[in-house]
């Protein structure tokens, strides 16, 4: 049977089971076969770009990278250089003269302290307060350091310095405030402590105390006298009390004040400045006084008001109602 149907063989017959045998994929075309060779030749140039871009930004970086070292060392030496002369510094203590609150005593772990000084932007060391301060020209040397041979050992030097890690400069001292400018030190009472303006002090940081005698001396004013917790070994203001400060030291050679332990780590802690001229009371009279002489002035200008806006305590009983009986509050 033939079939009438336009585009069927002749054979076939439509609506029996088998239909026409699939057409065999001819011979691919040339042309696309030559589209598609010239795609991956594209792609294959543009991934060889896409990585001599990515090589060339890399290098790029790296090369920009070593001209800003220079620069950013410079910004974080200047950046060590300011938080090292306005705010925070760290020491390394050598001696033992402040033996036993910072350790520095021979076959012991120096102790590395921080210096605040911040404290002492707008104020004086005070009694009791830990400075680190430079030594007067008359004071010896409590360590020994040996210069640096060139420019780079004496750089190595400053920066172990700045983090506390190097022996600090010849003339640099650590002790504590006894007296301030005017006030008059001497030892001993009959009880072998030392005395300010006639007052044994409170001290009970002492070390080893020799109860050497001295004094009296007048501190005079923009200085300090200092010595160190360890009494028997510290060449403080008692060992220079003949030369031409008294034994003193300026206010203005202060470095900064003590204020933590932040090496070894088991000894860790906050430094405090105990009391010990007993003046914490006298510093808080006048504020108490001030606040005693507040209180008339502060109930008179209350009576004011209530009495502007009708409700003065005193004529509370004129105004009540007399048939509201009146309770106690």
């Amino acid at each position: 049977m033939s079939s009438d149907r336009p585009g069927w063989p002749a054979d076939v017959v439509p609506g029996d089971d088998e239909g026409p045998e699939p057409r065999t994929t001819g011979p691919e075309n040339p042309a696309t076969t030559q589209s598609a060779a010239s795609d991956g030749a594209v792609s294959s140039a543009a991934a060889a770009s896409a990585r001599g871009r990515h090589g060339r930004r890399k290098q790029k970086k790296k090369g920009s990278l070593l001209k800003e070292l220079p620069v950013l060392l410079v910004i974080a030496f200047v950046l060590a250089l300011l938080v090292k002369t306005f705010l925070v510094q760290a020491f390394f203590i050598p001696s033992g003269s402040m033996e036993r609150t910072l350790h520095g005593c021979p076959g012991c772990t120096g102790d590395r302290v921080l210096v605040n000084k911040v404290p002492y932007w707008f104020g004086s060391p005070q009694p009791g307060d830990i400075v680190v301060f430079k030594g007067p020209d008359t004071w010896a040397p409590e360590v020994t350091v040996t210069p640096p041979s060139n420019w780079f050992s004496g750089a190595l030097l400053w920066l172990g310095r700045a983090v506390g890690v190097a022996p600090p400069s010849e003339d640099d001292f650590v002790k504590r405030v006894i007296a301030t400018g005017g006030q008059t030190v001497q030892c001993c009472d009959p009880d072998g402590r030392v005395t300010v303006d006639g007052k044994p002090l409170h001290e009970p940081y002492i070390y080893q105390d020799n109860h050497q005698a001295f004094g009296p001396v007048t501190v005079p004013q923009g200085r300090l006298w200092v010595m160190g917790d360890h009494r028997a070994d510290s060449a403080d203001s008692r060992y220079h009390i003949s030369d031409r400060y008294s034994g003193t030291v300026a206010v203005s050679d202060v470095i900064g004040k003590a204020a933590v332990i932040v090496w070894p780590l088991n000894r860790f802690r906050i430094l405090h400045a105990p009391d010990i001229q007993g003046t914490a009371a006298a510093a808080a009279s006048p504020y108490a006084v001030g606040l005693v002489g507040a209180l008339p002035v502060t109930w008179w200008w209350r009576r004011r008001r209530w009495r502007e806006s009708g409700n003065d305590p005193e004529n509370e009983e004129s105004s009540r109602d007399p048939a509201i009986p009146a309770f106690p509050v």
